[in-house]
């Protein structure tokens, strides 16, 4: 799990960087966004601890335990719906549109539990 959150990183680390040379209307707050997404999850352990204020699931409520299995299929869910956000940021932001560009982020954001 933690190969993958690397080569996830060196690829928007390859994308951002070439993207730098180009700037849009929103490139530094991209890049603002993806190191604070990288700090984050640099400080969560893999699983993580999950959101306190987060609502509590009907199998937990059931006395359920997430499976390790399922956990980490949850996570790799979350981290590609963060990934089509920045991606859906990178691309309005190359085409100047920087209204789509932040909505782009702020969903990111949401999705990685930054504010």
């Amino acid at each position: 799990m933690e190969r993958w959150r690397i080569v996830t990183f060196a690829a928007v680390a390859l994308v951002g960087g070439s993207a730098v040379s180009h700037a849009g209307p929103c490139t530094t707050q991209i890049s603002q966004v993806e190191q604070r997404i990288r700090a984050a999850q640099a400080s969560s352990p893999p699983g993580g601890a999950g959101d306190a204020s987060a609502p509590q699931s009907v199998d937990a409520q059931l006395h359920h335990q997430p499976t390790p299995s399922s956990v980490q299929s949850a996570e790799r869910m979350a981290n590609a719906d963060g990934d089509a956000a920045l991606a859906r940021a990178r691309n309005a932001d190359a085409a100047g549109d920087a209204s789509a560009c932040n909505k782009a982020l702020a969903e990111a954001k949401a999705i990685y539990g930054i504010d």
